[in-house]
């Protein structure tokens, strides 16, 4: 935000973006807000910076955090769900 600038409507200072990005990412912004930090967003190279860092830190959580189930654990379980089914005449 330029200093001294007051607020207007439909305008976000940058630490209303910085504050309001999670929010935005998490997709728990209403469309208005949604607006607002893509117009700031785009006039905004440093805040577009933190967006792209956070997007892409979330992504790289997203895969780290990811577990992998091993085959044979996956089998057994549809085996044993395939077998519950057979009991229980289905």
């Amino acid at each position: 935000m330029m200093p001294g600038r007051a607020h207007v409507p439909g305008f976000v200072n940058c630490d209303e973006t910085i504050e309001r990005l999670y929010y935005y990412l998490d997709g728990e912004l209403t469309e208005e807000r949604r607006v607002e930090i893509v117009r700031h967003l785009d006039m905004c190279g440093p805040c577009v910076g933190a967006f792209g860092f956070e997007a892409e830190l979330r992504k790289v959580i997203a895969n780290l955090c990811k577990d992998h189930v091993p085959d044979a654990l996956l089998d057994r379980v549809a085996h044993a769900l395939q077998d519950e089914r057979v009991r229980q005449g289905n």
